[in-house]
Parts: C-alpha cells; sequence; structure tokens
C-alpha cells in the first residue's frame, strides 16, 4: 500500500478499479476531559492520539481487505482523510481512498 501513483521497480499489470475503508470511533467523556486540560495546559493528547490511530489502522485494513477481495496485490494513490462527526464532533472519522491493481 502506498500514497504514490507509482511503486519503484514494480509495473502495474491489472487496475481492478478504486478501493475504500472506513472507521468512526467514539472519544469518551474521559477522554474528552484530559484532552480539554491538554487543550488548557498545553501539550499532545495521546489517548486521543491513540483513537486517531486505531481509527486509521481500522480504515486501512479495511481498504486492504477489499483489494484482496477483488483479487489485488497492491493499493496505490492512497488519500487518506479525518474529520469530526457527531454531536459537538464527539466522533472521529478516518476515510481512506485508493485504486486496487496488480503489480509485477
Amino acid at each position: 500500500m502506498t500514497t504514490t501513483a507509482l511503486v519503484e521497480g514494480k509495473q502495474v499489470t491489472k487496475y481492478h478499479g478504486v478501493v475504500t475503508g472506513e472507521a468512526i470511533i467514539g472519544a469518551n467523556a474521559i477522554r474528552d476531559l484530559f484532552a480539554g486540560l491538554r487543550d488548557f495546559f498545553g501539550g499532545r493528547s495521546s489517548s486521543y492520539e491513540e483513537v486517531l490511530r486505531k481509527a486509521k489502522d481500522t480504515a486501512l485494513q479495511e481498504m486492504a481487505q477489499e483489494a484482496e477481495r477483488m483479487g489485488a496485490n497492491a493499493v496505490i494513490g492512497i488519500d487518506l482523510d479525518y474529520e469530526t462527526v457527531g454531536t459537538n464532533g464527539s466522533m472521529l472519522m478516518v476515510t481512506c481512498s485508493g485504486t486496487a491493481v496488480n503489480l509485477a
């Protein structure tokens, strides 16, 4: 899986089409409280970073599984997007898309 359109030393032998992955993960009240304190005092919010990383990994895994079901052995041109959704942005959403291909 790569964000680039080409893989050095490899040739695309077949295009299968666009594949996607999505993950929406709720951020609970405890994380919100600690993140609010971090925002006030400064510093990174490791609890939110962990949730965001998990959502990204889940979305990428879902996309890879879709590509595999299509018979592809790679995904190129991957784009990742991050959003907050839900009441007061209480949910974190990660979406990704790419092109499922066969590389030789």
